[in-house]
């Protein structure tokens, strides 16, 4: 995430100087939902980022909001930071990715976005559509959630269908072992690379969390 909002996603990063293998920066914990239509295809996913203290409480203060620090914003105060994670490039995929067999399933850019700012920690939400609707059968919607360049470090936390009742949901977490040797093996290559941090290799995917969809339908 960290090439898509400038000024935002390396705001952590501003503040406190971390070494290239210091990543991550940002921490999200994810909420996904898949959407079903009345027909019973999946139409869609709705995504909830909860951001960590630290990355939030910077922002506000960059940006000059809760004043008076009592962890509570005004109506006025949310409405300027509603969105604050939408200023997507062209390129950007979102940190999620869609599978149904293996096959990538294309998502839309994000609608119907929120804000709130909750126990110190600003949670994002935004709706995106599948450019064409999905009809499970017998196989998986895998919903996955990464940055490919692991700035921003993902925790799928809850993972939910809406609109459907015969379909189960489970979140496989990631083998953090085996990622972390995929990282330091990437990092022996910067060794003494001043560049790595910009460089930083793309090693996010090891990393991904995902949720796993199956309909009995």
């Amino acid at each position: 995430m960290r090439a898509v909002w400038a000024g935002v996603a390396g705001l952590a990063a501003l503040v406190v100087p971390l070494p290239a293998d210091a990543h991550p920066h940002i921490f999200i914990d994810a909420a996904i939902e898949v959407v079903f239509a009345l027909d019973g295809q999946a139409e869609g996913v709705r995504l909830r980022w909860s951001y960590d203290d630290f990355f939030s409480l910077t922002l506000v203060a960059e940006r000059g909001l809760d004043p008076d620090f009592d962890g509570v914003l005004t109506p006025e105060e949310l409405a300027q930071l509603n969105g604050f994670d939408m200023g997507w490039l062209p390129e950007f995929q979102g940190d999620t990715y869609a599978l149904l067999d293996s096959a990538p399933v294309a998502l839309s850019r994000p609608m119907d976005w929120t804000v709130a700012y909750e126990g110190g920690k600003l949670i994002s939400t935004h709706y995106r559509r599948f450019d064409a609707p999905v009809d499970l059968g017998a196989a998986a919607l895998v919903v996955q959630a990464y940055d490919p360049g692991y700035y921003t470090a993902y925790t799928v936390v809850d993972a939910t269908a809406k609109g459907r009742d015969d379909c189960t949901v489970e979140i496989f977490e990631l083998d953090r072992a085996a990622a972390d040797q995929i990282l330091q093996d990437a990092l022996a290559e910067f060794a003494g690379d001043e560049a790595a941090e910009a460089d930083f290799p793309a090693v996010g995917a090891a990393y991904a969390e995902e949720a796993r969809v199956i309909c009995e339908g």
